[in-house]
């Protein structure tokens, strides 16, 4: 019964965290304001370049009129990032500016933002907005490829999309990478930023993959321990309870109470588990 209710948690629980963290999303995207976009065919530049977006936080909003998704999404890919929906690889350009824009999202959990991306064909349209306008690509091309090669996500000389999830479904085995050049506007690149004292030398950031987000998250075993013996206790004590007091109100109490700690436990066991997409 317990794994039962996971496999219900993982396809449809994990939709209601994702819905709320939306509207959070929403909300703060709501705030950028964007300038109108230049007529057709005449390069753009807006008067400064919007800071770029902190991770965790909304990037952009995707809207793909053949799958019916429309989802805003978030800068980051890591396993919290993509809980809340599509997320942008830090690494890459904005969509709208020259190079390679890339976006991960999940295929079956989590709202399944990028569920359908198989049944788009070329020339399909992709709208993005972000703080610099609403842009068009056009689906150019479908791949399938392994997890290893993170080159797709390399930068390119043309204005193009890059959507991942994972193929097939219900499985991280390969990768799907839809690939989607830009249609209008186009914009120029940033200025270049003036020069400033070199800093201390750092280490490197490590690039995110075809891998970032799905490898789980080891941080999340105490919470699940905790969160399994609190569902334990809350149904040991209703069973002792109910031997004791009227039966059917002590199960209605402790029922939905063992759910909310069952809910919580789940949600702490998907983030340990890899390929969780």
């Amino acid at each position: 019964m317990l794994l039962f209710l996971f496999v219900g948690y993982q396809l449809w629980g994990t939709n209601l965290a994702e819905a709320r963290d939306q509207r959070a999303l929403e909300k703060q995207f709501s705030q950028f304001s964007a300038p109108a976009p230049p007529a057709t065919g005449a390069p753009a530049a807006p008067p400064t370049t919007p800071a770029p977006p902190v991770l965790g936080d909304a990037a952009a909003l995707i809207e793909i009129p053949k799958i019916s998704v429309q989802k805003y999404v978030v800068e980051g890919v890591s396993t919290e990032d993509l809980k809340k929906g599509p997320g942008h690889y830090p690494d890459t350009p904005l969509p709208g500016r020259p190079g390679n824009a890339a976006i991960a999202g999940h295929r079956t959990t989590y709202g399944a933002p990028f569920g359908e991306l198989d049944k788009l064909d070329p020339g399909d349209p992709i709208f993005v907005t972000t703080p610099e306008g609403k842009f068009r690509y056009d689906v150019d091309r479908t791949d399938i490829v392994d997890p290893s090669q993170s080159e797709v996500l390399d930068n390119t000389p043309d204005n193009r999309l890059t959507l991942t999830t994972c193929h097939p479904r219900f499985s991280a085995a390969q990768r799907m990478i839809v690939v989607a050049k830009l249609i209008s506007p186009v914009l120029e690149p940033p200025p270049a930023p003036a020069a400033e004292p070199a800093p201390e030398e750092t280490p490197p950031a490590q690039k995110a993959g075809l891998d970032a987000g799905l490898s789980g998250a080891s941080t999340a075993n105490g919470p699940a321990i905790a969160w399994g013996l609190l569902a334990a206790v809350i149904w040991g004590l209703t069973w002792w309870v109910s031997r004791w007091w009227r039966r059917w109100p002590t199960y209605i109490v402790g029922t939905g109470l063992f759910l909310v700690a069952l809910y919580v436990f789940f949600e702490n066991v998907s983030r340990l588990l890899p390929a969780n997409v």
